[in-house]
């Protein structure tokens, strides 16, 4: 099937519709994800916005009662998926599929304006597989939904010239920052960029103005953010929650320079190669562009000294776009054969999916549902045995709260990690200040009933030898011997 795909497109690019490049996109991020709709979380951050999301159905504006270190609109997503479809993982994973599928759309549109049909699609195409596979990105990350509106936003900057188009531009920018901050780093490269093309030209005010209008848009979302907190006298807690606890976030980055050589010296020898072998055009308003644009998220990364494998997800669409161009210029690569490389690449790919299908095939024969994974299977066993949830404390599996309709314990435990985040405490209307504070009050204080923990591995980072010290000894002071489901550990506070 997948060679007649590729024998059906290659003397067929030409003709290719729009509507049918989407729906062949989408059909593909479909099936890659489809098994994945079925586990109970993929990434831990995923779990952590859909508690955002339902607390958001329930009335309460992001970081009022629940909290986490990332803009509004990312919880604004999940909550409205949640307030039309319930509690729904099927949904916000197919609805997350379908977002992939636009993205890369649109990383062919804008691949089309410097590039042929034939390498515009194939272009797309890895890019689903890159924002699809490998780890952690088969959950609907912030990184994804960022990329649905900045991909668009990039399109209509590239293509459109008239004034409001600038304005439509930076106002998806602004949605795409409201999921990912750090994307506040292109947004500055971008208005610098409209603004410099034009004080080349010696045209300083239209300059100005395509900066203006360009920054006027991303501005118009961070202020609609803020608004309805402004309207409840609470701006302050979205003042403290989006920029003050992400710059220190940012600021408590761990990863030296050193560990960001690989990526800097590879981006280094490709836009030298490129440029030395004339493979990518640099007077080319895409090239122009996008290669900016791939440098300010560099940068971001730097910047914030960290760099997780979710986080190149901000990069694949961008990348993908520049190394196709620069792929297809190759005169050496266009000598060769690509159909028979090409047929076993797509069919090797996606050997994640095929295994996750045979798990959830395994998983329905055995126990009945294709739904899978200690999420589902704790809050069972719970519902089941009547264990109590009065307080329960997920420190693992924390989308069992979602499930078993209760909350965590404070603003903190919303995300297991945060309990640890000592930079985030100044930024929570609490009167704890370090993570060892807050873990004690949490345990100490509201003494939590039912506390749930990985099998075989530890509570928190390895570098937190005080805090694992502590929760270790508690739980084995305090706690009855564990109950094992699956992976995870189920404790019941001793009377």
């Amino acid at each position: 099937m997948l060679y007649s795909l590729i024998n059906f497109l290659t003397p067929h690019y030409r003709g290719l519709k729009n509507s049918t490049v989407f729906l062949l996109l989408t059909m593909v991020s479909v099936f890659i994800r489809l098994p994945f709709f079925f586990r109970d979380y993929i990434d831990r951050d995923e779990s952590t916005f859909i508690l955002m999301g339902q607390s958001w159905v329930d009335g309460y504006l992001p970081y009022m009662e629940l909290w986490d270190l990332k803009p509004p609109i990312t919880f604004a997503f999940f909550a409205v998926i949640i307030f039309f479809f319930g509690k729904n993982f099927f949904m916000i994973r197919l609805i997350g599929a379908l977002i992939i599928g636009a993205t890369a759309f649109y990383t062919y549109k804008i691949a089309l304006t410097s590039a042929t049909k034939k390498t515009s699609f194939w272009a797309a195409m890895a890019c689903v597989a890159l924002l699809s596979l490998f780890g952690s990105l088969q959950g609907v990350m912030s990184e994804h939904l960022s990329m649905a509106f900045f991909m668009p936003g990039l399109y209509v900057l590239i293509k459109k010239k008239k004034a409001h188009w600038l304005i439509i531009a930076g106002a998806l920018f602004g949605l795409a920052m409201m999921c990912k901050l750090n994307l506040a780093y292109v947004a500055l490269a971008l208005c610098s960029y409209v603004f410099f093309v034009q004080a080349k030209k010696k045209n300083l005010i239209q300059g100005f103005l395509n900066g203006f209008l360009l920054g006027a848009g991303v501005l118009c979302i961070v202020l609609l953010t803020i608004l309805p907190y402004y309207i409840e006298g609470n701006q302050n807690v979205w003042w403290q929650s989006v920029i003050l606890a992400s710059l220190k976030y940012a600021d408590s980055g761990t990863d030296s320079i050193i560990e960001f050589l690989p990526i800097t010296l590879f981006f280094s020898a490709f836009f030298i190669i490129a440029y030395k072998r004339k493979l990518l055009n640099f007077n080319d308003r895409t090239i122009q562009i996008l290669s900016l644009v791939a440098i300010a998220i560099l940068f971001s990364f730097v910047k914030g000294g960290r760099l997780n494998g979710h986080y190149l997800i901000l990069l694949h669409p961008i990348f993908i776009v520049l190394f196709a161009i620069f792929i297809s210029g190759w005169v050496v690569v266009t000598k060769i054969n690509y159909k028979p490389i090409l047929f076993f690449i797509l069919l090797l790919l996606p050997s994640e999916s095929y295994l996750e299908y045979y798990r959830i095939v395994k998983n329905k024969l055995e126990n009945g549902t294709f739904y899978n994974g200690e999420g589902f299977a704790v809050p069972r066993y719970i519902t089941e045995n009547k264990i109590p949830t009065k307080n329960i404390l997920f420190l693992g599996y924390h989308i069992g709260y979602w499930i078993l309709d209760t909350k965590p314990p404070t603003k903190a435990a919303t995300h297991p990690s945060n309990i640890c985040r000592s930079e985030i405490f100044p930024f929570l209307p609490t009167d704890r200040s370090t993570n060892l504070e807050e873990l004690k009050y949490i345990m100490e204080t509201i003494q939590p009933k039912t506390v749930v923990i990985r099998k075989d591995r530890r509570v928190f980072d390895k570098l937190l030898l005080e805090e694992n010290a502590y929760i270790n000894d508690y739980l084995q002071k305090h706690y009855a011997k564990p109950i094992t489901v699956e992976k995870a550990e189920i404790l019941v506070r001793l009377e």
